[in-house]
């Protein structure tokens, strides 16, 4: 059973969000909060924590940016991000903040539930939009960024970090380097763990940014 905290200031959203998930034979909500701050104490309070928590961006007091990085430092749940408003910077900063997803309000009630599964075994999703011009922004940097966590990867995993910011997925990994599945899974785990990386997304962005692989 999934375990779904959710964070809205408006009750109505919650309601529905609710009716939602609960809807789901493999899923739960176990914590609502109307703001970032009650968000951050309330998910703490919880025991076992929750799975994953769908959090809006803009909130009185505490807005859902910095809940997201007071939740994922202190604890494994994972963050999707939810907002009215498709604008870079927001998806930009939930990346930062460590979030594991960023989908836009109006997205269907089945692509919301894809992502709470898809963020809960481990992956990431960013709505599509939004990745189309992070990308590109990523692209226009002027010049690559020393990173000295680059360092500490063996070859091997270099090479499966610059797949990954190819987009490709671990089947089509093990069909490029001729490995088997659960040693692709491993390096990819040695990789997110090296760069202090929380999903694949981050992870993609540091390559981009060192210059890992052609813009």
């Amino acid at each position: 059973m999934i375990r779904v905290a959710l964070v809205d200031d408006q009750q109505l959203i919650r309601a529905g969000f609710r009716m939602v998930v609960d809807s789901q034979e493999d899923m739960t909500v176990v914590a609502e909060a109307g703001d970032g701050a009650a968000a951050v104490s309330t998910l703490a309070s919880l025991d076992p924590p929750a799975d994953v928590a769908l959090v809006d961006v803009r909130m009185p007091g505490t807005d859902g940016i910095a809940a997201c990085a007071a939740i994922t430092a202190s604890s494994p749940t994972k963050v999707v991000i939810l907002t009215t408003f498709d604008l870079d910077e927001y998806v930009v900063a939930a990346i930062k903040a460590g979030a594991s997803g960023f989908l836009l309000k109006d997205a269907p009630p089945e692509d919301l539930l894809a992502a709470v599964r898809t963020v809960h075994a481990g992956d990431a999703v960013i709505a599509p939009s939004s990745t189309r011009r992070l990308l590109a922004r990523v692209a226009a940097m002027p010049e690559p960024v020393d990173d000295a966590r680059l360092g500490s990867l063996t070859e091997r995993e270099r090479e499966v970090l610059a797949l990954m910011a190819r987009g490709l997925s671990n089947a089509e990994i093990c069909a490029e380097l001729f490995l088997a599945e659960p040693t692709v899974k491993t390096h990819v785990g040695r990789v997110l763990a090296k760069l202090g990386a929380r999903d694949r997304v981050q992870a993609v962005v540091i390559a981009f940014e060192a210059g890992l692989t052609p813009r």
